[in-house]
């Protein structure tokens, strides 16, 4: 039938009838995204300079939950770490659970130190909470993300806002491969100075700007200061890390250490190993996936008990 009224047509309305025969086909191939993106939002501004979050809102129905995923990579945070996540399908799991997430970008090392980037991510958190019923999330169950340096950033954030009172707690915090100890990297204290990506990378993070020499004593203090792993407290909110087993950027002893200091410190910690994954690993959507069902556990029954 096709065939036949295609050799009535002129070449002008064959070309016409076409488009109209392969329009909806191409229209059905055409994914849809479970998220509307806002790019940009400025959250705060720090010596003249924005701070910007991507709010990732559902497109079907919302839960009422939120994320604050801590968008930052070797301690950079350009867009390039919000397309690193949209890869791992981040946005796409959580949102198409009805979650609202919140990327938030909270400097970089060329322009903030380590301190200064942790108060940047307190501020992406406040900014959430004073901004949770414009979204029509609840302020008080929020999960805290993050992976490799907003891993990092993540569990510093938390274990500073130990107190259950603090403005910037979370009721979750679940993060990928993050540097947890500085003091004890991989059974060696980083050498901050070397001209190797690492050294440059961990002297900018926690030396102040600025600074040109500083005693060993006092790099050990600072190393320790922003060491999460040795600032765990009891009454922590519950943690999930994952990590991979053949991570040569991040070794899996920092999430090691990470879970043996929560432990004893009686904080509920669940533990997830992927066997020969890197940094991060191809299929780490899957790991996303298991991610997502922990903090549905955390948030949705608001239990901080609940552990596999």
């Amino acid at each position: 039938m096709l065939m036949a009224a295609l050799s009535r047509c002129t070449p002008l309305s064959c070309c016409f009838c076409l488009l109209l025969f392969l329009q909806p086909v191409t229209a059905a191939e055409k994914p849809t995204l479970p998220y509307h993106q806002q790019k940009n939002v400025v959250y705060a501004e720090v010596h003249g300079v924005g701070l910007l979050l991507d709010i990732f809102t559902p497109a079907g129905q919302p839960n009422g939950l939120g994320i604050v995923d801590v968008a930052s990579g070797a301690y950079h945070s350009d867009r390039g770490k919000i397309r690193d996540h949209k890869r791992a399908q981040m946005f796409d799991i959580f949102c198409s659970r009805g979650y609202t997430v919140f990327a938030i970008r909270p400097g970089s090392i060329a322009k903030f130190n380590g301190p200064e980037m942790l108060e940047n991510v307190n501020r992406g958190i406040l900014w959430v909470k004073q901004h949770a019923k414009e979204y029509q999330i609840d302020p008080d169950r929020l999960a805290l993300l993050g992976a490799s340096a907003g891993g990092h950033l993540a569990c510093m954030a938390a274990v500073s806002a130990a107190d259950p009172q603090s403005k910037t707690r979370m009721k979750a915090v679940a993060v990928f491969f993050p540097p947890t100890d500085l003091m004890n990297y991989g059974g060696f204290k980083i050498d901050i100075s070397g001209e190797d990506r690492l050294a440059q990378s961990i002297r900018r993070l926690i030396t102040p700007q600025g600074a040109e020499t500083i005693d060993a004593e006092k790099l050990d203090e600072l190393r320790t200061a922003f060491s999460p792993a040795r600032l765990v407290k009891p009454g922590l909110p519950p943690f999930l890390i994952i990590h991979g087993t053949a991570d040569f950027m991040v070794p899996i002893q920092q999430s090691r250490t990470m879970v043996a200091a929560l432990q004893k410190a009686d904080v509920p910690v669940k533990f997830i190993i992927k066997e020969g994954g890197g940094h991060p690993w191809p299929t780490i959507h899957e790991e996303v996936e298991k991610m997502a069902d922990w903090i549905d556990g955390q948030l949705k029954t608001g239990s901080e008990s609940q552990q596999e």
